[in-house]
């Protein structure tokens, strides 16, 4: 399985990368750590061929310019281990790109996650996940409501992400080199 993202530019890396280091310190709450270059997803998905998706992706970044996108408050997925995540607001930008991802990986794909679809996708920036508990949500929310979540994104790359060991890694990075 592969996650088709967007890495973050290093300023706003560091951002998030502190809020979990908080998050981590004050709560331990560090699983979020096993991908530990923040980054917001497209899609998951296993693909037949990783050549030929990397070539499809080469053509949606040379005709797409980066452009900018904006996060604000905090969000929750609920269940047994809530998520906490900065969400990415959805702007015609930010949708034309996922879409046009969506597009070009699909056929390549043996399955996907079924929150791709653009009526469920939800992009975000994850805090915590798989080490929350209902318990804990309360506190690390009454800790992160001391702030605020307000920030711009340039988005400039379409990432693909592999699990190796334990952690996701970034394996490819492909720059957004359109023109308007």
């Amino acid at each position: 399985m592969l996650a088709i993202t967007s890495m973050l530019h290093p300023r706003n890396a560091q951002r998030v990368n502190k809020i979990i280091t908080e998050l981590e310190a004050k709560f331990g709450l560090k699983a979020v750590q096993a991908t530990p270059a923040p980054h917001f997803t497209f899609m998951l998905a296993g693909v037949r061929s990783i050549g030929t998706l990397h070539h499809s992706l080469v053509e949606v970044a040379a005709t797409t310019p980066p452009f900018s996108a904006y996060t604000t408050g905090i969000g929750i997925f609920p269940g047994p281990k809530p998520v906490i995540y900065i969400p990415v607001l959805r702007s015609f930008d930010l949708n034309h790109l996922h879409q046009r991802v969506l597009d070009v990986t699909q056929p390549l794909c043996k399955g996907t996650d079924r929150f791709n679809a653009p009526s469920r996708w939800l992009p975000h920036l994850s805090l915590a996940l798989h080490d929350t508990t209902p318990e804990t949500l309360g506190p690390v929310l009454h800790f992160l409501n001391e702030s605020t979540y307000n920030m711009r994104l340039n988005i400039n790359n379409i990432g693909i992400m592999q699990k190796k060991g334990s952690h996701y890694k970034c394996v490819e990075q492909i720059e957004l080199t359109g023109r308007d």
